[in-house]
Order: C-alpha cells, then sequence, then structure tokens
C-alpha cells in the first residue's frame, strides 16, 4: 500500500551543513543558519572550515543565530587578537582559544547533542585532520590558524593551521557523516575582487582564498545545494561589517530556499516505499 501525503511529508532526511573557511565573510553562516531556522530547516550535522567551524560550534553547542550576533558586539575584534612578536606568526592565538572556550561552556566535541566536525590541516603531514572528539576550543583555535598570521596551534605536541588550507568546504566530511542531503557554504570570492588590500594580513589572506578557490573546484561534485553569498566587498578581516556580511547570508539563503525544499521533496519520494 502506497503511504499517503501525510506520511511522506513526515519523512526527515539527514542535513548536513558544511560551513567553509573565508574569515570575516564567514559571518554570512550567521544569516544562513537564521534563514533556515525560520524555514523550519533542520540541520542534524556540521562540518566546518576555520570561520564554518567557529561559527557551526556556536550553533553545535546551541546558540541561536541572533544569540551569534550579540557576541559581534560584546566581543569586537580587538577582544580576539593577540599580537606577538612575529615568529610562526604576529597572532598568538590564545584570546581566541579563551573566548571560544567560554562561549562553547568548555565542552568537548563528543559531548554535544548536534554531531559537530572540525576541520584543521597537519602542518607536518600537510593532511587534512577531522576532529571528531576532544576539546572545542582547542579545535577551533587549530581550524582558524591562517598561516602567517596565527602562530599554529599546537595539540598533543602537533602542529595545525586553517582547515581551508586542505579543506575549504568541507563537503566529504559530512558524506563520512552519513548525511542524506548536504547544503554547503561557500564564502570564498567569485572572479575578481573588489575591495583593497591594504595590510600584509590581506596580502596573506588573500593570496590562501586564491589557492583554497582553486582547490575547491574539484571538491563540490557530492553537493546538493550549494550556496555562494556575495561577498566580494569584504576583506577576510572586515570584522566591523558584521550586520552587513550576515544580511548577505539572509539574501543568499533565501534565494537558495527553494532548492533546499525541492531536494528534501525529492529526497522524500525517493524514499517512500510501496
Amino acid at each position: 500500500m502506497i503511504r499517503n501525503q501525510n506520511q511522506i511529508e513526515q519523512q526527515q532526511p539527514k542535513i548536513g551543513l558544511a560551513l567553509g573557511a573565508g574569515g570575516a565573510r564567514g559571518l554570512a553562516h550567521i544569516g544562513i543558519l537564521q534563514v533556515l531556522e525560520e524555514h523550519n530547516i533542520p540541520v542534524h550535522c556540521i562540518a566546518g572550515s576555520s570561520i564554518g567551524a567557529l561559527v557551526g560550534s556556536f550553533y553545535a553547542v546551541g546558540h541561536s543565530p541572533q544569540q551569534m550576533r550579540k557576541f559581534l558586539s560584546l566581543f569586537p575584534q580587538k577582544y580576539w587578537l593577540d599580537y606577538t612578536v612575529p615568529k610562526m606568526g604576529f597572532i598568538a592565538g590564545d584570546k581566541v582559544k579563551e573566548i571560544v572556550r567560554m562561549l562553547t561552556k568548555n565542552k568537548r566535541i563528543e559531548e554535544l547533542d548536534k554531531p559537530l566536525a572540525i576541520v584543521a590541516t597537519h602542518l607536518h603531514k600537510g593532511e587534512r585532520t577531522v576532529f571528531r572528539q576532544g576539546s572545542i576550543a582547542e579545535a577551533v583555535r587549530a581550524s582558524v590558524s591562517i598561516p602567517g598570521i596565527f602562530e599554529p596551534a599546537v595539540i598533543d605536541g602537533e602542529l595545525y593551521v586553517d582547515g581551508g588550507v586542505v579543506d575549504r568546504v568541507p563537503v566529504s566530511v559530512l558524506k563520512e557523516m552519513k548525511a542524506d542531503l548536504i547544503v554547503a557554504v561557500d564564502v570564498s570570492y567569485v572572479g575578481e575582487t573588489n575591495h583593497q588590500i591594504k595590510s600584509i594580513f590581506d596580502v596573506i589572506a588573500q593570496t590562501i582564498d586564491i589557492m583554497e578557490r582553486e582547490i575547491l573546484k574539484y571538491r563540490m561534485f557530492d553537493v546538493d545545494v550549494l550556496i555562494r553569498p556575495q561577498v566580494n566587498a569584504y576583506s577576510t578581516t572586515m570584522f566591523y561589517r558584521g550586520e552587513e556580511i550576515i544580511q548577505e547570508g539572509v539574501r543568499s539563503a533565501e534565494q537558495a530556499m527553494p532548492r533546499i525544499q525541492e531536494s528534501i521533496r525529492k529526497w522524500r519520494e525517493s524514499n517512500t516505499h510501496v
């Protein structure tokens, strides 16, 4: 007997959200999460690189998009950065780790109700490392460590840098987490950037952006819905324009919503048995 329409609509795919690297542009992830909630689209598991790991960890812990917006005003950029005498980076990274530790309630990844994967790059091996257990704060600190800007993170004696170096939008990780549908968010710029490059931080970040963008071209085949907020006007360091960037996330998610809903509908139909 064929299931009725109500039974079909009650079926729910496991939706995975891949949140990509991109510095301040990744604040668009907050706007995307806001729209998903407004449309009652659940997120069952999250994989994040760099800023995507930061936003994803806050959401997995239970912070709402509205609360994350408040964090921007409570903890402006200066509170996150502890400049140091350059050796392996300009920023020590201790402040980032402590703020993340506080805002994630000193939790471990495996303690979360919502499965979370945080991607970093093992510096000596040159390989992707996916943290599925351990301190959230330490894993996020590793994942956001842009080479040349942040000192590498040290975990169990090993050095780690930004997850985006090897996996800018960690789609394949969600496959490993058994997601039925994957929504990926790429906050790299598309085409020529239209923001000014003014500092050594901009030069380093822009160079890494270019390299990561080339790698990304070959990693997006298994995505059901790809969202690309229009963030070309913002550099990776423009956290002071956070509200504008969040609004770009809102706009892009609203535009993508019909595709997300259609993907869910098709999954339900293909998984309805007679």
